[in-house]
């Protein structure tokens, strides 16, 4: 963003906006795209392989998917989501891609400027969110047609950038580029802000417009100075994922300076040579993703490595578990490693030793880590580097009492996989605040494929408001 475009920003903050998104990731980006004008028909000539919904769509042909019932039309849908909204628009992106087919889109969008609703999105990051801290190598664990927003398709845009899919999947750098493109290509730039951080929303009086939503925070320019600014508006939308705060094991020793929550300190650790094959092994605990990643980078730099995890390898709650071995031989491969090759038999696998159910107790100042053991004997190990892999927590300290009381259940932990912020599954309006609406992992939708449903929630909902239509 332009210094000229922040200025604008800043001393246009007295007048209230209908809608501010914060954060600029894939929910984000959905929803400028719809609130922009871009407006979902049904092609004519589709027929969408679901017998029923064909049915239902075919009782409105001329009128928008924004401007239908979606409790109507998600009705019957079944799919690998909770959310009947987003299977509904998932269903009508990618009609058959649970059945292995590759249908096209029963949908066709239009630019209708007359239905846009001014907007701005808030980002820290360029446009994609925290895709742009992940290391760009990684490979997506969804398909790379799921990555993909409406109306450009991943593999279309590889395409043209000379990019294949490996295994069907994409990197996510290449994802990241994606987004970036996107918003680019569909004419969104001038609704994002990036480099904002927010630090405060609250609920309160405007001067000349009555109860609207106060929003504050700072901009990060170039050479590093930070601008405040306050902005007012009569909705907010909260998009930020749940990647701000990582987890923490809440032990003696986790705040040394050897123990790290996020891959990026052992990669670090290898460019500036401090960790090497010659090393103590690194230390890194967790059984999802994120920790089978830090495995796989520790073993193609050969530096020696701990993988330590609480569950049983057999656990069927265990990601790997879940996952087809045709397309994700990377981390089954990590899994044979992890029941292979325990510390009590060794195995092939040189270099790495993993201790399942093994609970972690303490960090000490001398690189070691004491764990207890499934027979309740402790066990000591000599480290170079410890990686805390354990999963992550939104960060919505900008909120009164950091949302917890806009959770399902509010004397819980906000969390995106067990306790979400409870939204109605037709607008993701919050049940307690008017006006303020939560998308993607915040309302419990964890996949790029089905946080775009979210957004066609939110859309319609302030569209109705915009048109003062009933909701």
């Amino acid at each position: 963003m332009t210094s000229q475009k922040k200025y604008h920003l800043r001393t246009s903050s007295s007048e209230p906006l209908p809608v501010i998104i914060i954060g600029n990731g894939p929910s984000g980006i959905c929803l400028s795209y719809l609130l922009s004008g871009h407006t979902p028909y049904v092609r004519p000539d589709a027929v969408h392989p679901h017998p029923l919904l064909q049915r239902k769509l075919a009782e409105a042909p001329a009128v928008s998917i924004l401007d239908q019932d979606l409790d109507y039309l998600s009705e019957g849908l079944e799919g690998r989501c909770q959310s009947p909204v987003a299977l509904l628009f998932d269903a009508l992106l990618r009609p058959d891609t649970d059945f292995g087919g590759n249908l096209d889109s029963v949908l066709t969008w239009r630019l209708q400027k007359e239905r846009a609703i001014p907007h701005v999105v808030l980002g820290r990051n360029l446009p994609g969110g925290a895709w742009h801290s992940i290391e760009g190598s990684m490979v997506t664990l969804s398909q790379g047609q799921w990555m993909g927003l409406p109306d450009l398709q991943v593999k279309d845009w590889m395409r043209k950038k000379c990019r294949g899919l490996r295994n069907s999947r994409a990197t996510a750098g290449d994802i990241a580029h994606y987004y970036r493109d996107y918003v680019i290509k569909k004419g969104l730039s001038h609704n994002f802000v990036c480099g904002a951080v927010v630090t405060a929303v609250e609920w309160g009086a405007h001067k000349h417009s009555g109860p609207l939503f106060q929003v504050s925070g700072f901009l990060t320019a170039k050479d590093q100075s930070q601008q405040p600014f306050t902005l007012w508006a009569r909705n907010v939308v909260l998009a930020t994922g749940t990647f701000d705060s990582p987890a923490r094991l809440g032990i003696p020793g986790e705040g040394l300076p050897f123990v790290h929550h996020g891959l990026s300190a052992l990669e670090a650790a290898v460019r500036e040579g401090t960790v090497t094959s010659a090393s103590d092994p690194v230390l890194i605990i967790g059984a999802g993703l994120s920790a089978a990643d830090a495995v796989l980078y520790t073993r193609h730099y050969n530096i020696p490595v701990i993988h330590a995890f609480r569950r049983p390898v057999d656990d069927p709650g265990l990601v790997f578990n879940q996952l087809p071995k045709v397309l994700y031989p990377e981390y089954h491969k990590v899994l044979q490693m992890m029941r292979e090759q325990s510390i009590l038999s060794p195995s092939p696998y040189e270099g790495y030793r993993s201790l399942p159910e093994h609970q972690p107790l303490l960090f000490k100042e001398d690189h070691q880590a004491v764990f207890r053991d499934p027979r309740g004997n402790e066990q000591v190990f000599g480290t170079s580097l410890v990686l805390v892999l354990i999963g992550s927590h939104p960060d919505l300290s900008f909120l009164p009492g950091a949302g917890a009381d806009l959770a399902m259940d509010p004397e819980q932990p906000l969390s995106a996989k067990r306790n979400p912020i409870d939204v109605d599954p037709f607008t993701y309006q919050t049940t307690r605040q008017e006006g303020l609406y939560a998308v993607g992992p915040l309302a419990g939708d964890n996949f790029v494929r089905f946080v775009q449903g979210g957004a066609l929630a939110v859309a319609g909902s302030l569209m109705r408001k915009a048109t003062r239509k009933p909701p």
